[in-house]
């Protein structure tokens, strides 16, 4: 973000007089722009800085944090010790074993997969405060309700032609399953603004504003994004698992909230 324009500021001063009331209106804006700033990557809490930097963290994951900043992603999703969190879809468990440190001994990660890779996430993430449960898209539930529900590169998934799936019934099927008052973070690589959805499978992508859309359809609201892992190199028009741009493709991340009421 810019510095404010001095040259701006010291012109209106100038048409009001340098009036002492104009000037401190001005400095008041400047200073909220600055904080606003400053907030937007706040210092992460203890539970997430402990989970970072747990020793029993594979190295092959610690070498990925450059790329997918887990502090900030789960400082953004506000994850809490104590708090119940399911994953969908954790794939190697890079986050799962995040999330679980972050949580600790008080909390739960549900890691939801489908039927035929359950033993195989078993057999991966052996942490104690860690269920595997099997992801039903049309009846998918947690054995409890959940503080936070976290999937990363997989929204766009949804839309795959192979799993014909209905969207906005397995969204409605996610809020189920959450708390009132409870978060969904969505991370997933971006695509061009306007991009048709048939993306999803020839480019593994998806335009922010078709979640967002259709994530509040379902009743979620949605309370902000975080720019941690963008990339504005990448021009958006190859797979994501093209060499070229794998691991540092361009990715939005989305927070949404179950209303309390």
């Amino acid at each position: 973000v810019d510095a404010p324009n001095l040259s701006a500021t010291a012109a209106i001063e100038h048409a009001d007089g340098g009036s002492k009331m104009t000037r401190n209106l001005l400095m008041a804006a400047s200073a909220a722009l600055l904080l606003s700033v400053s907030a937007a990557h706040a210092a992460p809490p203890a539970n997430v800085v402990t989970a970072v930097a747990d020793a029993s963290r594979p190295e092959a994951d610690k070498a990925r944090d450059a790329a997918r900043k887990p502090a900030e992603i789960l400082t953004f999703a506000g994850v809490k010790s104590g708090d119940k969190v399911v994953e969908l879809l954790p794939g190697g468990g890079y986050f799962t074993r995040v999330l679980s440190a972050a949580v600790g001994p008080t909390g739960k990660v549900y890691a939801a997969v489908p039927a035929g890779d359950v033993e195989k996430t078993k057999a991966a993430l052996q942490k104690g405060n860690v269920e595997v449960v099997t992801l039903d898209a049309k009846d998918f539930k947690t054995p409890e309700p959940v503080d936070v529900m976290f999937t990363a590169q997989n929204y766009h998934d949804f839309h795959l032609k192979q799993l014909a799936l209905d969207v906005p019934a397995v969204n409605k099927t996610l809020y189920n399953t959450i708390k009132p008052g409870g978060m969904l973070l969505i991370i997933d690589h971006t695509a061009v603004t306007g991009a048709p959805i048939e993306v999803a499978d020839s480019l593994h992508r998806i335009d922010p504003a078709i979640v967002k859309r259709e994530v509040e359809s379902a009743g979620f609201k949605f309370v902000g994004e975080d720019n941690a892992i963008r990339n504005p190199a990448d021009d958006k028009s190859v797979n994501v698992f093209d060499p070229k741009i794998r691991g540092k493709t361009d990715q939005f991340v989305y927070k949404f909230q179950k209303p309390k009421a």
